[in-house]
């Protein structure tokens, strides 16, 4: 089969290019640069690197002046709706106004090199969406949807008067907006990790311990247990990813470890022990 573009096809329909001349490469592979290189990118594509001249027609050509190009760094561990707003907008505020924050920081970790982020939590979904779509400017998300927590957890934002709560109550603003998801026993766990998982998780992240930015749960104690922890392995797993935990303890690290994680956020207090189960 042979296939041919279309006889109306344009110049102006093909990605545009770009040719860097006079740089030094690094790609991440060598410890040595390649000295006086040049650089083409076609589209969002580098495809070609040479310490030769690069034939490019019609590129726009940039001098790099002997700076050192590298490829776009990832950042593993961001918060796309998260990083540009204070913990009192968060309690208080709204998902316009969170939205509205965060676009601006998605241009900035781009310009900063960051190419890729992996979201730990929140719902960057939509603003992925609108990156891959060219509607505004950010790097590639990872996202991992609302990150889950047990009711007393690190991500469980509600005030005083949302206890007791029983299964017939409805969630709350952050919960109903997917900002954050609370999850407790089994059964809730796997629905929990499924919703995400449907709305375009690329992992799974838990909250398996208490933090410094957090309602109530202290940064010593640990939370989940094993079996809700595994719960949500298993569902991750049956979709071909993993889960990441934030944790800090050295108890509620080993729990994640047993039962299957796959990262540890955070960490803090890990003894070398528990370090080697990681390795």
């Amino acid at each position: 089969m042979v296939l041919r573009a279309p006889a109306g096809a344009t110049e102006a329909e093909q990605p545009p290019r770009v040719l860097f001349t006079n740089v030094h490469v690094f790609d991440g592979v060598n410890e040595k640069r390649i000295g006086n290189a040049n650089v083409l990118v076609e589209g969002n594509m580098i495809t070609a690197v040479s310490a030769g001249p690069i034939p490019a027609d019609g590129a726009t050509v940039i001098d790099g002046g002997g700076r050192t190009l590298m490829p776009g760094l990832i950042d593993a561990h961001w918060h796309a709706m998260y990083i540009g707003t204070p913990l009192a907008a968060v309690q208080t505020g709204d998902m316009v106004e969170i939205a509205a924050r965060a676009v601006p920081k998605a241009e900035g970790v781009l310009m900063r090199g960051f190419t890729t982020v992996r979201d730990m939590g929140g719902p960057s979904e939509s603003m992925k969406k609108l990156i891959d779509q060219g509607v505004i400017l950010g790097p590639r998300i990872l996202p991992s949807g609302p990150p889950i927590s047990q009711t007393s957890g690190h991500f469980d934002y509600r005030d005083y008067q949302g206890i007791p709560a029983g299964n017939a109550d409805p969630l709350g603003y952050w919960y109903r907006t997917r900002l954050l998801s609370l999850a407790d026993g089994v059964p809730e766990m796997l629905r929990r990790v499924r919703e995400n998982l449907r709305m375009g998780a690329a992992q799974i992240k838990l909250a398996a311990g208490g933090g410094v930015a957090s309602e109530y749960d202290p940064i010593d104690v640990a939370e989940y247990t094993v079996e809700e922890i595994k719960a949500a392995v298993d569902a991750a797993e049956d979709w071909n990813t993993y889960v990441a935990v934030h944790v800090n303890t050295d108890r509620a690290i080993r729990k994640s470890i047993e039962a299957g994680v796959k990262t540890i956020e955070h960490g803090y207090f890990a003894s070398d022990e528990t370090l080697k189960l990681m390795a």
